[in-house]
């Protein structure tokens, strides 16, 4: 199991929220993603670890940006 954060800009709603849910959580592996609308951290759980661009590739398909 393998649990990493990131930071994602320009959420702003729940709309926002369950996007970026959404999209991680098609990502192969992911067991689970916790999002805080206030800070914009992430919390991606999955299976093993996961290769940062496709983390980086679904955030921008919900629309958002990871930090870097």
């Amino acid at each position: 199991m393998a649990t990493t954060t990131y930071t994602v800009k320009g959420m702003t709603c729940g709309h926002c929220v369950s996007s970026v849910k959404t999209e991680i959580g098609k990502i192969d592996g992911v067991t689970s993603v916790d999002v805080d609308l206030a800070t914009g951290a992430v919390r991606v759980d999955s299976a093993a670890p996961l290769a940062e661009a496709d983390v980086v590739a679904a955030v921008d398909e919900a629309g958002y940006e990871v930090a870097v």
